[in-house]
């Protein structure tokens, strides 16, 4: 048995716990302190997703302003006021991994529209940063230009949520297509 002291000496042991005694001699051990059991945490809610996503369809429904640059198939180049031109440069060279993408050929501009403003409801609700939409070159609609370029465009403009988009690089679809980085 060791004894408290470090020593030998039962005399030197019995003062030492003596001296505890003495000391600890009107302590009262702590209550325990019971804290009630609490189910999981609920999972936490963007505040303004819903209004965000009536924003888009509200922002989509509005009149379509004429944009001069697209009647000769150049390209799409759109950033928010406070993005960053070096964001612009990496959406352009294609560093943003493309998450979702859609493809508006044979559609006329009213289904364009509808199913533009939906595939942004989705993206915009799975958290989505980054999608190609692929509205064509507008080859085949004659002396009016490229009318579904126009109206993605439009709708993209007054899409709150869109940061910045561009023209995707040749091999994605060049002018026939556009690269969309959405607020995170």
């Amino acid at each position: 048995m060791v004894q408290a002291g470090g020593g030998d000496d039962p005399d030197e042991a019995e003062d030492a716990a003596r001296l505890f005694r003495d000391a600890v001699r009107g302590v009262r051990p702590l209550a325990t302190r019971t804290t009630p059991v609490r189910g999981p945490k609920p999972r936490p809610r963007a505040r303004f997703a819903r209004a965000d996503r009536a924003a888009v369809l509200k922002e989509s429904l509005g009149p379509e302003p004429p944009d001069p640059a697209l009647a000769g198939g150049e390209e799409l180049v759109y950033q928010r006021p406070g993005i960053q031109n070096a964001v612009l440069r990496r959406l352009r060279r294609g560093e943003y991994r493309i998450e979702r993408e859609i493809d508006l050929h044979g559609l006329n501009v009213a289904e364009a529209k509808a199913a533009l403003r939906q595939f942004l409801i989705d993206a915009l609700h799975a958290r989505v940063r980054c999608v190609r939409i692929v509205h064509g070159k507008g080859l085949r609609s004659g002396h009016r230009g490229p009318v579904l370029k126009s109206a993605v465009g439009a709708v993209l403009r007054r899409t709150g949520a869109v940061l910045a988009y561009v023209s995707a690089r040749p091999a994605d679809g060049g002018t026939g297509a556009v690269y969309v980085l959405l607020a995170p």
